[in-house]
């Protein structure tokens, strides 16, 4: 049977560029690390299990790594998801994705920047066998100082997804919002959400949200428990595929 988290060229680029990223900030000189900007790193994993009536399991990991210097900045990630359920001997999958984006922003002054966003996803659960978003754009930060944050995002972008046995193609319209805060030195929250209807045909859409909280849990600050919420939903699912998606995950991460 293929494992249907098996990598896709695409997901691979973005998982080497992650990689390689990892591999420079670690090998810089220690004594200029902390004179320049440096790459903000961080892995976490999570595990759900069950037992009795149900056996289930579900794993996630998820690493990012960001840099900001001079007029730029730079996000990149990589998530993943399995599980499986067996009740009365039936084994089920119950979930099997990986994700991964980048983003980079150019600054033109303190708060209005341009941008260039590439996303990539494999769901094998909703059959999104591929679906890659490329979008440009500009954004501009509502609130930008040292506790909070609050930008929003718009551009024109391109859908190339391939939903079970159906390939589909479109330009669409990017509309995307973030917002940072920090609750005090040891805890923060965040929320995104994104929507993207077909240029042409606003009654087929994406909706992206996520809302999430982030608290150390050791002195260095490295340790941390997180737990947050995405949801997608999209108009047009593949055939026989409900049109929204929810997962709730807690986990450990470690920042580096």
């Amino acid at each position: 049977m293929k494992n249907p988290l098996s990598l896709r060229p695409r997901f691979v680029l973005i998982a080497a560029a992650v990689l390689a990223i990892q591999v420079s900030t670690h090998a810089q000189d220690p004594t200029l690390a902390s004179k320049k900007p440096v790459w903000e790193s961080s892995a976490a994993a999570g595990l759900t299990l069950t037992s009795g009536n149900s056996d289930s399991v579900l794993g996630t990991l998820a690493a990012t790594t960001g840099k900001k210097w001079n007029a730029n900045e730079v996000a990149l990630g990589i998530d993943g998801a399995y599980g499986k359920t067996k009740v009365n001997g039936v084994e089920t999958k119950s979930a099997a994705s990986i994700h991964g984006f980048g983003q980079y922003n150019r600054l033109f002054n303190e708060r209005l920047y341009g941008y260039a966003r590439v996303e990539g996803l494999h769901d094998d659960i909703s059959k999104i066998r591929y679906r890659l978003t490329v979008s440009p754009g500009a954004g501009y930060y509502f609130i930008k100082n040292k506790t909070t944050d609050l930008c929003g995002e718009v551009g024109p972008g391109f859908v190339a997804q391939r939903l079970g046995s159906v390939t589909k193609d479109y330009f669409t319209l990017r509309l995307g919002e973030k917002f940072n805060h920090k609750l005090n030195d040891r805890a923060r929250i965040w929320q995104t959400a994104e929507l993207l209807p077909q240029i042409d045909r606003f009654k087929n859409y994406i909706f992206n949200f996520e809302i999430g909280i982030e608290a150390d849990i050791t002195k260095d600050r490295k340790l941390s428990l997180r737990t947050y919420l995405q949801d997608t939903y999209n108009s047009e699912p593949a055939l026989g595929r409900k049109k929204n998606d929810m997962k709730l995950v807690t986990g450990i991460a470690y920042k580096f």
